[in-house]
C-alpha cells in the first residue's frame, strides 16, 4: 500500500509561519489540527514547521510523508452520541533535527513570516543546561535553542519592533510563558547579550501562558483497518478525543492574527487563567482522583467501569455538582458544562482508562486536587462535605492494598507506603484505632501544609466513613451516603 504523500495526495500547502518545538501525538493532535481547521475555515494560511528539541537518532521522520498525517478524533459529543472523524491534516510543512541541520534551524529566525511558537517538551523540558553556549550547534535545553532564535532574528532584522515573535508553550507546568521567558531572559544574562535585545524579547515578543485538555491516546491498535479504509499508509496516524480546551491568558492580538474565535468556547484568551486551572485540577482531576478507591474497593478496574456502576457514577456526580463546584469562581453555568463534559469523556468507549494508572501518588494528587475543594466547602457551610470526606475515606482504605477478594500494587513515596503499611497492620492486630489511623494519616503537615487534625470534626467525619467500609465493604458505605 502507497505510503502518505504529497505527491499522490496533493492538496493545499501553507506558507511557513509557524515553528512548533515538539513533534508528539499531543501537539499534532492538538495544535496541528486546530491550525489546520483554521487554514481550511478561516484562511489564515498558516504552515509549521517542527523542531525535534532532543538529541535521538531516529528511523523515521514526518518528512517521509511531507508532513502529512492523519488524526482520528471519537468518543462521544455534546449530546452523548458516539462520533467518529478522519481528517488528514495538511497545516504541517517539514520537520528539522537541528542537531544535524542546524544551518536550517538557524534560518527559521531568518523567515520574516514566521511569527508563532507553540511547543510541548514535556513539563522538564523549560529549564536551563548550565554547560549551553550561545555557540552551541544548538543548545541542548528547549530555552536555549528559542534564545538562539530569537538572537539571530533581532540581529537580523535589526530589532524591528515587528518582528518579534508570539509563544505559546502547551507543558504543563504553571506560569509556562512567564516562565519560559525567565529562561530566555537568564540565558540572555549567562551569554551577556545586549541589553536591547533583552528590552525587544520584553516589549516585542509575546509570551503566553496556556492550559492545555485533550486525551490523545496516540498510534491506534486497528491500524491495518484504518489504513484499508483510508487507501494509503499512514505511520503518524494519531488518535485522540473529541473534547479539547485550549485557555490562553495574554494580549488579543493572538486571537487577531489567528482568528480564534471560530473555536470559541473550546479556545479562548483570558486575563487571568486561575480560575480555568482552578476548574480543571478540582472538577477533572478531582474526580478521577476521588473515584478511584471508591471504585477499586468496589472491584472495578477501569473508568468506564466506574461510569457505567449506577452508584458510582452518582456519587462522582453529586461530588462534583453539590461539594466541588460552590467552591470555584467561574460562572456555574460554565462549570456545570465543564463537569458534564468530564463525565461524557470517562464515558468515551474508544479509550480504556485503568484506575490503577491513575491511582499513581493518590496522596499528592488528594492534596493538590481536593484538599482545597473540601475545605472551601467547609467554610463554606460549617459542615464537612459528604462525598469529599467518603472519597478521603477510601483513600486510605485503598491504601491497605487488598481487599476481602483481591489485592493490588501500590505505588506512591516511600514515606506513605511504609506509614501505610505499619498503621493497617497496627489496625489488624487491634493495636490502634481506625481514628488513631486517619490521625496519623491528617497529621501530616509537611505533606498537607497544615496539621488537618486541627480542624474541629475532619478526623470525626473521614473516620465514620472508614469504620463503614472497614464493617461493610465499599458497596453498603456506599450506599449510606445521604
Amino acid at each position: 500500500m502507497q505510503r502518505l504523500n504529497r505527491h499522490d495526495f496533493p492538496g493545499a500547502r501553507y506558507s511557513e509561519r509557524v515553528i512548533q518545538f515538539g513533534e508528539g501525538n499531543f501537539l499534532r493532535a492538538f495544535i496541528d489540527w486546530q491550525i489546520d481547521w483554521l487554514n481550511e475555515h478561516q484562511g489564515i494560511d498558516a504552515g509549521i514547521v517542527v523542531v525535534r528539541p532532543r538529541n535521538r537518532e531516529v528511523s523515521d521522520s514526518l518528512n517521509q510523508q511531507d508532513g502529512l498525517y492523519t488524526t482520528l478524533i471519537r468518543g462521544l459529543n455534546d449530546q452523548g452520541e458516539q462520533v467518529s472523524e478522519k481528517r488528514l491534516i495538511r497545516s504541517l510543512n517539514r520537520e528539522i533535527q537541528p542537531y544535524k541541520q542546524f544551518d536550517d534551524f538557524l534560518a527559521l529566525a531568518r523567515n520574516a513570516q514566521i511569527r508563532f511558537v507553540f511547543s510541548n517538551t514535556t513539563e522538564a523540558g523549560i529549564a536551563l543546561v548550565e554547560t549551553d553556549t550561545l555557540a552551541d550547534q544548538p543548545a541542548a535545553s528547549f530555552p536555549g535553542k528559542l534564545t538562539q532564535l530569537l538572537w539571530a532574528r533581532f540581529n537580523h532584522f535589526k530589532g524591528a519592533s515587528d518582528k518579534g515573535w508570539l509563544i505559546l508553550p502547551c507543558e504543563l507546568i504553571d506560569h509556562n510563558g512567564d516562565t519560559l521567558r525567565e529562561m530566555v531572559l537568564r540565558y540572555a544574562d549567562r551569554w551577556q547579550l545586549t541589553q536591547e535585545f533583552k528590552a525587544w524579547v520584553n516589549q516585542h515578543c509575546a509570551f503566553y501562558n496556556t492550559l492545555v485538555d485533550r486525551i490523545v491516546t496516540g498510534f491506534p491498535p486497528e491500524s491495518a483497518q484504518l489504513a484499508a479504509q483510508l487507501g494509503y499508509e499512514d505511520r503518524y496516524l494519531v488518535a485522540g478525543e473529541v473534547y479539547y480546551q485550549f485557555v490562553i491568558q495574554g494580549p488579543a492580538i493572538l486571537a487577531d492574527e489567528l482568528r480564534l474565535d471560530a473555536l470559541a468556547p473550546q479556545v479562548r484568551i483570558v486575563e487571568d487563567i486561575t480560575p480555568y486551572k482552578a476548574q480543571k485540577v478540582a472538577i477533572l482531576n478531582g474526580a478521577h482522583t476521588s473515584m478511584v478507591p471508591v471504585a477499586c474497593l468496589a472491584g472495578l478496574e477501569s473508568v468506564g467501569e466506574a461510569m457505567d456502576d449506577t452508584a458510582i457514577a452518582g456519587f462522582t456526580d453529586d461530588l462534583l455538582r453539590q461539594e466541588v463546584i460552590p467552591t470555584l469562581d467561574l460562572p456555574r453555568h460554565e462549570l456545570h458544562a465543564f463537569a458534564d463534559a468530564v463525565q461524557r469523556r470517562f464515558r468515551n468507549p474508544f479509550i480504556h482508562h485503568a484506575l490503577l494508572s491513575i491511582a499513581l501518588n493518590g496522596m499528592t494528587k488528594f492534596r493538590t486536587r481536593l484538599l482545597a475543594p473540601l475545605l472551601a466547602s467547609h467554610q463554606q457551610s460549617g459542615k464537612w462535605p459528604q462525598r469529599l470526606t467518603f472519597a478521603f475515606a477510601a483513600l486510605i482504605a485503598f491504601y491497605r492494598g487488598e481487599s476481602d477478594k483481591k489485592s493490588w500494587p501500590l505505588q506512591d513515596e516511600a514515606q506513605w507506603l511504609q506509614r501505610y503499611a505499619e498503621g493497617w497492620s497496627a489496625l489488624k492486630a487491634s493495636q490502634i484505632t481506625p481514628e488513631q489511623l486517619v490521625s496519623s494519616v491528617l497529621s501530616d503537615a509537611q505533606h498537607w501544609g497544615e496539621d488537618l487534625t486541627l480542624q474541629p470534626g475532619l478526623v470525626a467525619a473521614v473516620t465514620h466513613h472508614l469504620q463503614n467500609i472497614i464493617a461493610h465493604g465499599m458497596r453498603k458505605a456506599l450506599s449510606q451516603l445521604r
